[in-house]
């Protein structure tokens, strides 16, 4: 439990509620993930849309990816947006054309090119908020709680994909298979979501830290008054302490270019965290998430609306198993024993799933069988080690391993790797699935064993230690410096002593 000494009560529900408000969009990131894999399977969509089921594939592939191809984009377009006018509006403006987006999807056009153009649109606001969100949550929550609001984003993206699981079966239980609302009221209730998020944000102060860093220091005050409930001498000393943080970073960053992330170990922490979110996608749980009812089908075959509800029980695991990760286990296991012991216990799943699928494929009259069964068993208990190891810890490692001169595009560049390895498994998952079926857990199993390897031989450990900390160690965690280069602050000392 998090240390709140100092804080007013009405300080921490302002704190919270703006954690709640703004990973709105990790929820809104989590539906969309999970939905689509659902309405692709719905006959209603396949008939409203005009291809043949021999088209399915083919139609999955571009649905989901071109999502994920418009996010990537999107994660260099918001820099620019975000440094001119502030975090709040940068927010709104995602959701907005979320909502331009998923209002396309929405409509009965009648035409995959509109849907996909939805979708590329939708991909813009989702990947605009996943690089704006976190940065304004870590400048606006306390210290003591920054972290447990910070896991906010992956618990909301969790629910998110739960909620749309348990849509997606509920629909399909109760509409007729030829009603066009079965696909209609899934994909338009992702405007209802990101519509929460944008009008939430009239209910925020813009970050002090931003107003700060453009000379704003009345608005900045005020809106840190605000966000603590409190205009005592603790919260000056910290409006104190983030001016001259705002200042020092300002000097560290001064004359930077882009190509210094690809020069001397700036190289090595580019590579890592691009290496870091690429093998997060190559676990293939993302590929789960958004094909779920598809790989179940391959699982136990195809009964009623099995593959829905096995999907959504998928989805209520991914659920518990990251609160309790949040809860008990993030801050108390080093991250590089985690990530490489999740790999490796999600690579025995997969194996041992190709191999049960190999020998006892599913009986083709949507039989339960014993073999089936397991296999089951073993896609939950992959889950399960994933939201304790690589779905969470990317993204707080990442913001870890870089210095202040580079820590902002170096975010960018990690999540923008995300988002393009998203799109690449998104696009080949549906085609492995259709052609070589259990080699699909095979490959995600092989995938997995190199994982490990890569976490537990070349991650540094940053769990327990500073960003300062951080900055001077090896790639191999042994404690050496990481640059051969001054860090600012012994530059800062050392052009105060002449």
């Amino acid at each position: 439990m998090a240390n709140t000494s100092g804080m007013t009560r009405l300080g921490m529900f302002r704190a919270y509620w703006l954690g709640a408000v703004v990973c709105i969009g990790g929820f809104l990131f989590g539906y969309d993930s999970g939905i689509i894999g659902g309405v692709l399977t719905m006959k209603s969509f396949e008939r409203d849309f005009g291809y043949t089921s021999k088209q399915a594939t083919h139609v999955s592939s571009l649905a989901v990816s071109l999502q994920q191809l418009g996010a990537f984009v999107a994660c260099f377009a918001i820099w620019p947006v975000t440094h001119r006018f502030g975090r709040k509006w940068a927010i709104a403006v995602c959701a907005f054309i979320f909502c331009i987006g998923a209002a396309i999807e929405t409509a009965q056009t009648h035409s995959t090119t509109a849907f996909y153009i939805g979708r590329v649109i939708a991909g813009l606001g989702l990947g605009g908020s996943s690089v704006v969100v976190p940065m304004f949550s870590s400048e606006m929550t306390p210290k003591q709680i920054r972290g447990q609001i910070g896991s906010f984003y992956q618990l909301m993206y969790t629910l998110g994909i739960f909620t749309s699981y348990w849509l997606d079966w509920g629909v399909a239980k109760d509409l007729a298979k030829t009603d066009s609302r079965m696909w209609q009221i899934p994909v338009g209730l992702q405007i209802l979501w990101a519509a929460m998020l944008g009008l939430g944000m009239f209910t925020l102060k813009e970050s002090t830290r931003w107003l700060t860093s453009v000379g704003r220091h009345n608005e900045a005050w005020e809106s840190l008054k605000w966000i603590r409930a409190d205009d005592g001498p603790a919260t000056q000393a910290e409006m104190d302490e983030i001016r001259a943080g705002v200042e020092m970073e300002a000097h560290a960053r001064e004359g930077f270019r882009l190509t210094e992330m690809l020069q001397g170990d700036n190289t090595r922490r580019t590579l890592t965290a691009a290496a870091v979110f690429m093998a997060q996608q190559a676990t293939g749980a993302t590929a789960f998430a958004y094909y779920g009812p598809q790989y179940f089908k391959l699982l136990v075959g195809n009964k009623g609306n099995s593959d829905l509800l096995l999907t959504a029980i998928f989805g209520a695991i991914k659920v518990g198993a990251c609160s309790l990760f949040v809860l008990f286990v993030a801050d108390h296991v080093g991250r590089r024993k985690i990530l490489a012991g999740g790999a490796l216990f999600m690579a025995a799943c997969q194996i041992s799933t190709a191999a049960v699928v190999k020998t006892h494929p599913a009986p083709g009259d949507g039989t339960v069988t014993s073999s089936g069964i397991a296999t089951i068993a073993l896609i939950y208990m992959f889950v399960i080690a994933y939201n304790f190891s690589w779905g969470p810890l990317p993204w707080p490692y990442v913001s870890e391993i870089f210095p202040t001169r580079t820590r902002e595009p170096g975010i960018a560049i990690g999540v923008a790797s995300q988002w393009l390895f998203n799109f690449v498994f998104s696009l080949t998952t549906p085609y492995m699935i259709k052609n070589i079926k259990w080699g699909t857990f095979l490959l995600w199993g092989v995938f997995d064993v190199c994982i490990a390897a890569f976490a537990w031989f070349v991650l540094t450990e940053t769990q327990g230690r500073s960003l300062e900390e951080i900055t001077k160690l090896d790639s191999g965690g042994s404690g050496k410096p990481f640059s051969d280069e001054d860090t600012f602050s012994e530059r800062a000392g050392k052009r105060s002593d002449s």
